[in-house]
């Protein structure tokens, strides 16, 4: 199973990719630019791990609370890998998950199963 986790809704752009057991990150800086070429980004990060798009079997992407600009072109990127390569997303927050726990972000999968996250659904959290 190969899961992509996109979260640029905070400080950091954040790509994690859980390849079975094994889990990959990086970080960017949350800029105008790195907005820009986000899809860069994760396609850098994706070979870089040695895997393609067309092996991806879901994407979770962080839909806030946070930047406008981050959560805006991290879910436009997300609905275009469903509608171009039918990859099945997840739209989750933070705040969706037990408070009592430390999140992880390798937890997301596991976590969006445990409280029915629905897939292809898209409610974003801007702080205004």
């Amino acid at each position: 199973m190969h899961n992509l986790i996109i979260d640029a809704a905070a400080d950091k752009i954040f790509l994690s990719l859980i390849i079975d057991k094994n889990i990959y990150t990086c970080s960017h800086e949350n800029s105008k630019s790195n907005f820009e070429k986000l899809i860069i980004l994760i396609t850098d990060f994706l070979n870089k791990n040695k895997t393609t798009i067309n092996e991806i079997d879901k994407i979770y992407v962080n839909r806030g609370p946070g930047s406008f600009g981050g959560i805006r072109n991290s879910l436009s990127i997300v609905k275009g890998f469903f509608l171009t390569q039918k990859i099945d997303y997840y739209c989750f927050s933070f705040l969706d998950f037990d408070k009592s726990t430390d999140v992880k972000y390798e937890d997301v999968p596991i976590l969006c199963d445990k409280f029915k996250i629905k897939k292809n659904l898209i409610k974003p959290l801007y702080l205004s």
